[in-house]
């Protein structure tokens, strides 16, 4: 039998219905299967024989025994509503079929229509004045009553609908607290059926309601369900979730009535619970105030730290670092966050330096400090003295570099750091002969910080007078050290002596963090069993550091344990990373005063063996170095930065992306010494990663304002070049804008000699090209320095015009093209002025294009300029 449907869709027609066919309906709407949804849906309206009027022929097929006509019905809701929204009553009656639809016995039907409603809602919206007493009227109630459907789909499209219609704001606050809310809290009732609960829905309805409704409404249920002890499913939905109900409802509430709820939560007897709990810390500890955070929270938070579950401890490592940002206070920091996350200077907070403490230096304890001095050497961790004639020693921060080779291989994975503080002797004597503090000639070394924290206890009498009764024993060695303080050039001599002598006069190996004492008489001075606690402490911690107090110290030393390779196997094997990627939220939060807290971490986390660590940390160094501020970033970013240089090209993109980002952070001469390796991003281990060559260009197109326009012409002139003649086409599209940036820049700053030295490399490298890639080129960037006033006109067509003349009768159409689109939309537009020596030619050129036997050609060289610029970057 050959249906109609099948003749008007093989003949390409519109779908509508033939008259005459009384037995209509026993077709149905599936012969038309999945190519319905490409016909006109509201065809069934069209006029036919059964003199129906179109709210009669709605009326019929709305209320078909087919079910397929029904569903098409309802599909097409949003066209019918478009084809009577013209006449006010003819809109009611539609609404009014609508309704009537909403109650139809198929489940299929009640999804089709629940799926219409957002869009429905929607026009109505945009083109109905009277739209929320309508709204609210007829589509509502179906809203609401599809909540409770028995039929599984229809409910979830229900639920699906009601966020969407939530999120474009199109419910009053009427409506939801009158209509929705009452409905929510019946399905979350303990008493009602499973299969028919919405926590969920409830949780996600919370963030697009106001504070008001949810407090006053959902707020006392939600702290009912969190202590559900039926369903454990309910406590998670609510675990899960329980950041968005803190936020919404503001302190006060979260404190008074949220937090004994989720400490209940943190400590269930399922992992998943705590676990949902760890995840969503951060978003209940900015809903607190600082006393709670830090007196409630933090110790909270160490017990899910070590909880017995590893999926809980895991969630909690994660989400530490985000935790600890919760306590940052912009006016210590110096630094705030903006609306769009990015860092920004406190207008009231001045950084001009970083005060750090002044240490004295007392001969008295140079016996317990020389034994550690060789290691401290071998660590690069000494301070340097800056005040001689006091001897006032400032500790500074080091030049801690990283050695790293490239490598050969992607499964190697990266450079590794040893430090023993217990090495052979051998290892010792070479370490004398040769060392990289000798090396690297590093400022003058400072002692007086392990002095500080030996004799933090001892009165200042009490130092004068043990000063005098050992001075007689070591005179050499004091008087050694106080002239390296006045003659930097002996410094590494007298340091080296020094090492040596008491190394031989010390005890051995074993020995040497803790020489022996004589016990003291003094009452004033500190005994031996306190100097050897205080020895200890120092061995773990720098005695120049400052105790921080930003944040609670468990859950720093937590943070900071997170580059424990044991963490990777008792925790998550990503362990490192995720610490890589939390720092600087940690380090705003601690701010520049407490980076020594993370300094060592940063190193650890550089020099990881994963690469994906480095490769996150490569990614935020600019960050970091916007919080560190110059000084810091000089002293101990500088140096990663460059090892990151040297790294593997999944961890040098992160430093190219931002290349700009962090060179602008540095001193002009600090600068001026990256010029000499931006050449080395050419090479890369993959030659097909054209994307990093991409990135290189644009980076350069940005760091042209950083240097002067010698710097750009002997350096960056010559990538520039490299670039234009890559093998892949964007890389070469973008380099000629690289191209066009430099020649701006040298015109900008009077060089009018190295400009026109430029454009005759230009002229000489792509005008004469034997590639019509290398021609094209140049007449792409012709037009450029014309659209751009790179160089006045006059130079232009003095230098340039010729040679891109010159073009217009090149062989190849695509340079053609080009060269029409250069000289139609751009130079005959700048080159209107009278007295141009190149007008008549340029005219000449133009007609003769015109006439050219490629179509494209006559297209560009005949448009009109004022008609918009067309984009030729493809046939690049």
């Amino acid at each position: 039998m050959d249906f109609p449907s099948s003749r008007l869709i093989s003949a390409g027609l519109s779908l509508y219905f033939e008259d005459g066919h009384d037995d209509l309906d026993d077709f149905g709407f599936d012969d038309y299967g999945s190519e319905c949804d490409g016909i006109r849906i509201t065809a069934f309206l069209d006029a036919g024989q059964d003199n129906l009027t179109p709210l009669g022929r709605l009326e019929k097929y709305a209320f078909s025994e087919n079910v397929f006509n029904r569903q098409i019905v309802a599909r097409g809701l949003l066209d019918v509503l478009r084809e009577f929204s013209d006449n006010e009553n003819d809109f009611i009656s539609v609404m009014e079929t609508v309704a009537r639809m909403s109650e139809d016995g198929e489940p299929t039907v009640r999804a089709e229509l629940m799926e219409q409603v957002p869009n429905i809602a929607m026009f109505l919206h945009e083109s109905r004045p009277n739209f929320p007493a309508a709204f609210s009227r007829y589509l509502v109630p179906i809203v609401v009553r599809y909540l409770t459907d028995p039929n599984n789909q229809v409910r979830k499209t229900s639920q699906a609908a009601l966020l969407v219609l939530l999120e474009q704001g199109l419910i009053s606050k009427a409506d939801m607290e009158t209509k929705v809310c009452p409905v929510l809290l019946d399905l979350t009732e303990p008493s009602s059926d499973d299969d028919y609960k919405i926590e969920a829905m409830m949780c996600k309805v919370v963030t697009m309601l106001s504070k008001d409704t949810v407090e006053h409404l959902l707020l006392p249920r939600f702290c009912d369900l969190c202590s559900d002890a039926r369903l454990f499913q309910v406590r998670k939905v609510c675990a899960a979730n329980f950041g968005e109900f803190c936020s919404i409802v503001g302190q006060e509430a979260t404190e008074k009535l949220l937090m004994p709820k989720f400490f209940d939560l943190c400590s269930d007897s399922l992992w998943g619970i705590r676990k949902a709990c760890a995840e969503c810390f951060m978003m209940v500890s900015n809903s607190t105030s600082p006393e709670v955070r830090r007196a409630k929270l933090s110790p909270l938070f160490i017990s899910l730290i070590s909880d017995q579950s590893r999926w809980v401890r895991q969630a909690a490592f994660q989400s530490l670092g985000r935790f600890i940002s919760t306590f940052a206070n912009p006016s210590s920091t110096g630094l705030q966050t903006g609306m769009k996350s990015f860092l920004k200077f406190n207008a009231n907070t001045s950084f001009m330096e970083i005060p750090y403490p002044l240490y004295t230096l007392s001969m008295f304890d140079f016996q317990r400090v020389l034994p550690k001095l060789s290691e401290l050497l071998r660590d690069q961790r000494l301070p340097h003295c800056e005040d001689h004639r006091s001897h006032a020693c400032q500790p500074g921060w080091p030049r801690h570099a990283i050695p790293r080779a490239r490598p050969h291989s992607r499964r190697n994975a990266g450079p590794t750091t040893t430090n023993n503080a217990r090495n052979s002797r051998d290892t010792e004597q070479t370490d004398q002969n040769f060392n990289s503090f000798n090396y690297w000639r590093s400022p003058l070394p400072d002692i007086s910080g392990e002095l500080e924290m030996l004799n933090s206890e001892t009165s200042e009498a009490g130092m004068e007078k043990k000063a005098e009764e050992e001075k007689p024993d070591y005179p050499d060695s004091a008087r050694k050290l106080s002239c390296a303080c006045l003659n930097p050039p002996a410094q590494v001599q007298v340091l080296s002596a020094a090492l040596k002598a008491a190394q031989l006069d010390g005890p051995d190996d074993d020995g040497l963090t803790e020489p022996e004492e004589q016990p003291e008489d003094d009452a004033e001075s500190p005994s031996v069993e306190s100097k050897s606690a205080e020895v200890q402490a120092g061995s773990k911690e720098s005695p120049t550091e400052e105790e921080q107090n930003v944040i609670p110290q468990q859950l720093l030393d937590q943070y900071l344990s997170m580059t424990d390779p044991a963490r990777a196997q008792t925790v998550d094997t990503e362990i490192a990373k995720h610490c890589a990627f939390s720092l600087p939220g940690v380090a705003l939060t601690l701010g520049r005063q407490n980076w020594h807290c993370l300094k060592e971490t940063y190193e650890t986390l550089a020099t990881d063996v994963q690469w994906k660590v480095r490769r996150t940390l490569a990614f935020s160094i600019h960050e970091l170095a916007v919080i560190l501020g110059d000084q810091l970033t000089a002293a101990d970013l500088v140096p990663i930065f460059n090892g990151f240089l040297k790294d593997l090209d999944e961890v040098r993109i992160g430093v190219l992306k931002h290349l700009y980002d962090f060179l602008k952070l540095l001193h002009a001469d600090k600068r001026r010494e990256y010029l000499y390796q931006l050449q080395e991003f050419m090479v890369t281990d993959n030659s097909r990663n054209w994307r990093f060559r991409y990135e290189l260009a644009e980076q350069l197109i940005l760091i042209i304002e950083l240097y002067s326009h010698f710097d750009v012409y002997d350096y960056l002139r010559q990538i520039a070049l490299t670039l234009c003649s890559d093998k892949v086409s964007e890389v070469r599209w973008i380099s000629y804008k690289l191209v066009v940036e430099i020649l701006q820049k040298l015109y900008a700053c009077g060089a009018d000699e190295l400009g026109l030295n430029f454009i005759n490399e230009l002229t000489v490298r792509f005008c004469h090209c034997p590639k019509w890639v290398g021609r094209q080129a140049f007449a792409f960037i012709c037009q450029a320095i014309v659209e751009e006033d790179c160089m006045p006109m006059e130079q232009f067509g003095q230098h340039l015009l010729p040679s891109l003349l010159s073009l217009s009768s090149d062989p190849v159409a695509n340079v053609r093209v080009l060269v029409a689109k250069a000289l139609r939309q751009s130079v005959m537009e700048k080159g209107k002025e009278p007295g141009c020596a190149y007008s008549d030619e340029l005219e000449e050129t133009v007609m003769a294009l015109q006439s050219d036997k490629d179509r494209d050609v006559r297209f560009f060289a005949s448009l009109d300029p004022s008609k918009g610029l067309m984009d030729t970057a493809p046939l690049i």
